[in-house]
This record gives C-alpha cells, structure tokens and sequence, in this order.
C-alpha cells in the first residue's frame, strides 16, 4: 500500500508492506503516482536497477532518486517496481528491476514533476508486522 502525505511546500511519500522490498516498491508507486497517473502507465520495458549505501534510510534516497534519474535520462515512466534489498559488507545493496513505458503526452495523465528525494521526513521502520518507508520529495 502507498499513500501521500502532506507537506508544507512539497509531497510525503510513504510506502507500507509485508517486507522492506515490498515498502521499497511501494513508496516508488507514490513517487510516481505525484507524476503521473499510474493507470495509464504499461509495464512494456524492464530496466535493471543497482545500488548501495550505508543504511537503509539511505538506500531509500538512492532508491528513489536513481528511478527519477532513469525515469528522466530514458524519458520513461513506471508503473511496476521489483526491489531486492540485501545486507552487504559496508551496509545495504538493492538490485531490481523497474517497469513501465516511454512517456507519452497524448497517452499519459501527467501531474507535478518530482525532483528528488530529500532527507527530510526520512523514515524505514517496522511496525505491527509491517515495515513503513517514507520521506518527502521536492516538487
């Protein structure tokens, strides 16, 4: 499950699961839902995804602001999200997997443009069985 959240001049985004690959995943699709309407979006294309960081919190920044990298270099939007988070040497390693579709005006609902993902608002917990990951994106 995602949800946005508000914020005084930009957008919460929070993603919730039964796993921290499932949250991952979740909070991905309210990034992009802040975009564009994730109804409209195919999972035609499968774009692979790695990266690493220290702790968890920061492989959610680098999470998020590696898709909104990919999402603007390759002029595609996503829809589908397949994070796969393991414990590493030097801390945390993500390789997955993102789907969607080249990004079409006359096809795509579009919303507000997300700039990156900030420290403020940064949260992964677990809580009541399930883990909740959010922090606020700049629009």
């Amino acid at each position: 499950m995602f949800e946005l959240f508000e914020h005084k001049a930009d957008v919460g985004v929070r993603g919730s699961g039964k796993t921290l690959n499932e949250a991952f995943a979740e909070c991905a699709k309210a990034m992009f839902s802040v975009m564009v309407e994730l109804k409209g979006v195919e999972p035609r294309e499968k774009i692979q995804v790695k990266i690493k960081a220290r702790n968890l919190e920061e492989l959610l920044l680098e999470w998020l602001n590696e898709l909104l990298y990919q999402s603007s270099s390759k002029e595609m939007v996503f829809s589908k999200f397949e994070p796969l988070i393991e414990k590493g040497k030097n801390g945390f390693e993500l390789n997955g997997f993102v789907f969607g579709e080249l990004a079409n005006q006359e096809k795509h609902e579009f919303r507000t443009e997300v700039k990156g993902a900030t420290f403020s608002g940064l949260k992964v917990k677990e809580e009541k069985g399930l883990f909740v990951v959010q922090c606020i994106v700049d629009v």
